[in-house]
């Protein structure tokens, strides 16, 4: 029988991997505290519908990549969720059916699902972290998601990396440099690749986020949705490039720039990384004022947000050098059982340990004294209990530092308060 493996597109993660993921995700709670931001969690699958309306027919998420399975017992498709902003606000809306409620700021840790080429980075079951802020979207606003964000990258550690910016209007504006962009583009349909044709009929906008180099040489030439855009909705850019100008946080205006989903409108953003290659994009995000309407809400909800693929972080800080000061922490102590017949002595003494808060680990195996002392250099314990006949009787152990092999001997209601002081140091 062929030996099982993970299905292609899903990665297994390990300890010696894990212990970054922790560190980044500690890095994300901690910063999202500051700027008093809540965690939300939403079921890993929706109706299909939700992801239909809430990102666009036209885009590549619905169109190709969504996991979407046979109806549930009611009639209704259910997807995997291939993104996090549409589910979070139909959890906001069903939370709050009448729409009164004030300014929500959330954020999550989540997995995804897309049918994606597999690749560095990109997997079809990967991990973002985001933070949506509903209720209101002002230029504020904005700027204090964009600096949520530049904080958590700046507390990793990560340089080197570019804020790209634009304003993506109103959905007039939109429609208006929608038949601009036709108008441009039409002398070069032959020469577009079979995507941006088909862009073309359905959504032209998304060709200005081709990554392919001849199209990009077409679009560098386009009209600026920029120039397209109303003075009201151009005032309220320039005040967003402003706030962020006061906070010293670097930008460049990208007339290309539109992101891949459709409920973004006025100011849209991503962050980029060249550790990252072709698909340099860190994360990003931008207002959906207009969602939740899609969504059934009575009203329009001000909201802005970002996402970031935790998968790409991850490369771009290893790239860095930033993991190299992190390891994996061992436990304080590990029993090791110096003769045979203790078990239960040496069982009762690591239970007591672990309910007085030292992490302790013990031999399980049976193992030689000195193999239990390799195993304890193997999970870099810092303290090594020993328990033998003497120390029963006594009552009395000797407790070992195996960084300086220093010894000490203790009455056992006095290690746990040792431990503990140690591990401050």
């Amino acid at each position: 029988m062929a030996q099982f493996q993970a299905v292609k597109g899903a990665k297994d993660i390990f300890p010696e991997e894990i212990v970054r993921w922790h560190y980044i995700e500690e890095v994300i709670r901690s910063v999202t505290a500051l700027y008093g931001f809540s965690e939300v969690r939403t079921p890993v699958f929706e109706y299909t519908e939700l992801f239909q309306r809430g990102i666009g027919s036209t885009t590549d998420i619905v169109g190709k990549e969504m996991f979407t399975f046979l109806p549930d017992p009611n009639g209704r498709s259910i997807t995997l969720r291939p993104e996090m902003t549409a589910g979070v606000m139909r959890a906001f809306l069903q939370k709050n059916p009448g729409g009164g409620v004030p300014v929500h700021k959330l954020y999550y840790i989540s997995d995804l699902f897309r049918k994606e080429r597999p690749q560095a980075g990109r997997q079809r079951q990967f991990t973002q972290f985001g933070a949506e802020l509903l209720g209101v979207s002002s230029p504020a606003a904005v700027v204090e998601a964009i600096s949520l964000m530049m904080q958590v990258f700046g507390t990793l550690g990560l340089h080197g990396l570019k804020l790209r910016i634009n304003s993506l209007g109103d959905l007039e504006d939109r429609s208006r440099y929608r038949e601009e962009l036709r108008r441009y583009l039409e002398p070069y349909r032959d020469e577009l690749d079979e995507a941006s044709r088909e862009r073309f009929e359905k959504n032209p906008l998304r060709i200005l986020d081709s990554k392919n180099p001849a199209v990009q040489g077409i679009v560098a030439g386009a009209p600026k949705l920029l120039d397209c855009i109303k003075p009201e909705g151009r005032a309220e850019f320039d005040r967003v490039l402003g706030y962020l100008a006061d906070r010293d946080i670097a930008y460049e205006v990208d007339h290309l720039l539109v992101r891949g989903l459709d409920y973004y409108g006025h100011t849209a953003f991503e962050v980029v990384s060249s550790e990252l290659g072709a698909q340099d994009a860190l994360g990003g995000g931008g207002r959906y004022d207009a969602l939740s309407k899609e969504l059934g809400g009575s009203a329009e909800i001000p909201a802005v947000g970002f996402a970031v693929g935790m998968e790409r972080l991850i490369i771009a800080m290893e790239k860095q050098g930033l993991f190299a000061a992190l390891s994996p922490r061992g436990p304080q102590v590990f029993v090791v059982l110096q003769d045979a017949g203790l078990e239960e002595h040496a069982m009762r003494i690591a239970d007591r340990l672990r309910r007085a808060g030292v992490t302790t680990e013990t031999d399980l195996a049976g193992r030689s004294m000195k193999a239990q002392m390799r195993e304890a250099n193997r999970l870099l314990a810092g303290f090594a209990l020993f328990v033998g006949q003497d120390e029963v009787a006594s009552g009395n152990f000797t407790l070992k530092n195996l960084r300086t092999s220093e010894q000490v001997t203790l009455a056992l209601d006095a290690i746990p308060g040792v431990l503990l002081e140690s591990s401050k140091l």
